[in-house]
């Protein structure tokens, strides 16, 4: 296996179970207040945020199945400048924020001061970025082959980026209360 996508694989792995267990523990350690990880959000909207969050994990394992079985890491280039390594790098700028943001938003619900609740919005604005990168890196990848596991890894990194830049990153932080 290449270096580069070993990488990719243990950045995966690494950085997805952080994520996993931040979740598990924010459950586990505040069962009673899991409801509040809404904020303000409306009830209507809710329905939406959840199907979002469905096509948002479908897309990343489609962008990830794409990139790891179907992209050659010694040929890649993306915006006709950087290699392989780049991919690291958004999967990385996705995965570390995503797995501070449940324990910073328990640290807000029990309480703590308004400097988290910008770093909430840091980090949710690091993963909305690192997903934007990434349909970025996708769309100005070369070479693109085969054509339809192409264009369902970029439907995949736009579903992705909808629930992480536009939902996660703007329209929840609206919702979410500065603390007092």
């Amino acid at each position: 296996m290449h270096t580069q996508k070993r990488t990719m694989l243990w950045v995966n792995v690494l950085g997805g179970t952080a994520v996993l267990a931040s979740y598990a523990h924010g459950f586990l350690t505040h069962p009673q207040t899991s409801g509040a990880l809404w904020g303000g959000v409306p009830d209507w909207l809710r329905p939406l945020y959840t199907l979002s969050m469905l096509l948002a994990a479908a897309g990343y394992l489609l962008f990830t199945w794409f990139l790891h079985f179907r992209v050659d890491p010694g040929q890649v280039r993306i915006a006709g400048r950087f290699g392989f390594g780049c991919i690291n790098a958004l999967y990385a700028l996705v995965l570390i924020p995503s797995a501070l943001w449940m324990p910073l938003t328990f640290l807000v619900i029990d309480g703590w001061t308004g400097t988290l609740w910008f770093a909430i919005r840091a980090v949710l604005a690091m993963v909305g970025l690192g997903s934007l990168g990434m349909l970025a890196a996708l769309l100005t990848l070369t070479p693109r082959r085969p054509k339809m596991p192409y264009c369902l890894a970029v439907v995949g990194a736009l579903a992705f980026c909808v629930q992480t830049a536009v939902l996660d990153a703007c329209v929840w932080p609206a919702f979410f209360p500065l603390p007092r």
